[in-house]
């Protein structure tokens, strides 16, 4: 199993900051809020951006910003990354002479928050990219993996108002970066691998945010083959997973999730258990539960029964459970004639 690298610091000092304040109720509270600063960029001698952060790993931010805007090339030699925290800049200095006046000045605005640039050529740097078609992802990785992911202590947990980007191998967590905005977060695990040559060809790359033209192009320039978010997708997002063979899933939350491009990486090796099958013997004993009762349960009766619940596969439903009774609400109501019957189709 692989071994987690880097994990959220939020005990770390000047990332967060207690603020007074009152609740809904009108109580005195003291919460904790994320703290923002800007760091400018400069690659050489040249200023190329100033970024609004948490100011954790600068280096990282830095180094990933610039090679994921495609102005550090993959044989670029880095010779240093000098960080003033009194200035906030960071410096990044390269072997080679870099002058980027030109494609400074025909950047587009993106989709993103915090900062979102990209230039008008970083298509260009995802063109010919072979993503490992080799890569796998089970099941069982992804429902660990965003279960391991939510419970650990982070930024996100403590103050709110983060986005969160992970690198992972099978169902462990490598590097798990948080910033104010997403492509931060992403840019940081990006100048994490560059600095330190990490190979991504097996790798997943988890996110909080969107999966918008950016972030799938960023992924596909890092050449991780499998992007994953808790959110929403857009069109234009979808298309270019599509067309560069990257595999993308969304609203991933337990054990659910959506796959809109490159579903042959996926290996389903786990049993989905979405609902709960209640049976009563008749209305009384249905009105005493109905309250505690939601939307995606079954309700069925028998007279022999008292109560009886299970939880349901939506697997098992599907190789055997009879159509009529996969109701997925409350009501309509079924009948069952035949109790062994139906808790055989389901249950064994």
């Amino acid at each position: 199993m692989a071994v987690k690298i880097i994990s959220p610091m939020p005990e770390k000092p000047g990332l967060t900051e207690k603020v007074k304040g009152i609740d809904e109720f009108g109580c005195q509270l003291e919460t904790s809020v994320v703290v923002e600063r800007p760091l400018t960029l400069f690659l050489n001698d040249q200023e190329i951006v100033t970024m609004m952060t948490v100011g954790d790993y600068p280096d990282f931010l830095a180094v990933g910003y610039l090679a994921n805007q495609n102005m550090l090339f993959p044989d670029d030699e880095i010779v240093g990354v000098e960080y003033d925290d009194e200035l906030e800049l960071v410096v990044v200095r390269t072997l080679r002479k870099t002058d980027y006046e030109l494609k400074l000045r025909k950047r587009t605005l993106t989709s993103g928050c915090a900062q979102g640039t990209m230039f008008g050529d970083l298509m260009e740097s995802i063109e010919g990219v072979k993503l490992n078609d080799d890569a796998r992802l089970n099941t069982s990785w992804l429902y660990q993996l965003t279960k391991e992911i939510n419970t650990t202590p982070s930024l996100y947990l403590a103050a709110g108002a983060i986005h969160g980007c992970v690198l992972c191998e099978k169902d462990s967590p490598l590097i798990y970066m948080e910033d104010v905005g997403r492509h931060n977060a992403v840019d940081k695990i990006a100048g994490f691998i560059r600095l330190n040559k990490i190979k991504t060809d097996n790798k997943m790359l988890y996110t909080t945010g969107r999966l918008t033209s950016e972030m799938i192009i960023k992924t596909v320039h890092m050449k991780i083959p499998i992007l994953v978010s808790r959110s929403g997708f857009t069109a234009w997002g979808v298309e270019l997973a599509q067309n560069t063979g990257l595999t993308l899933i969304g609203r991933a939350r337990g054990q659910r999730f959506v796959a809109l491009a490159g579903e042959q990486r996926i290996i389903f090796d786990s049993e989905i258990f979405l609902f709960r099958i209640y049976i009563f013997s008749g209305i009384e004993q249905l009105s005493i539960f109905l309250p505690k009762l939601s939307s995606g349960e079954i309700i069925a009766f028998h007279p022999s029964v008292t109560v009886f619940s299970h939880s349901v596969s939506l697997r098992k439903v599907k190789q055997g459970f009879p159509a009529q009774y996969a109701s997925f609400c409350t009501p309509p109501l079924s009948v069952i004639t035949n109790l062994e019957f139906f808790k055989s189709s389901i249950f064994l």
